[in-house]
């Protein structure tokens, strides 16, 4: 797909070509090690004892992920993703 700019785009218009990604235990860990070391990140039976009842990818870790997929999909703003912004960026 070529690079479009953004009133190229329209509205319900889908876009696909990311892969698909599965992301176990070790690589929750591994991020949240050299990012985001929190127990619930990092070990099962703090995460278990936490509000999430279990191990949790760090909220950063997804927000990563996310980057990747867009990255790779068929989305190619001109100029590249970078400066699209966010007005909030929360996990509730």
């Amino acid at each position: 797909m070529t690079e479009q700019f953004f009133e190229d785009f329209v509205v319900g218009q889908k876009l696909g070509g990311s892969e698909r990604m599965l992301i176990d235990a070790a690589r929750i860990k591994s991020f949240a090690a050299e990012f985001d070391p929190q127990p619930f990140h990092l070990d099962e039976q703090a995460a278990e004892a936490s509000i999430f009842k279990g191990l949790a990818a760090s909220g950063w870790h997804t927000a990563a992920l996310t980057m990747r997929l867009l990255v790779a999909s068929d989305l190619k703003p001109s100029g590249g993703i970078v400066g699209a912004g966010f007005d909030e960026f929360r996990w509730p």
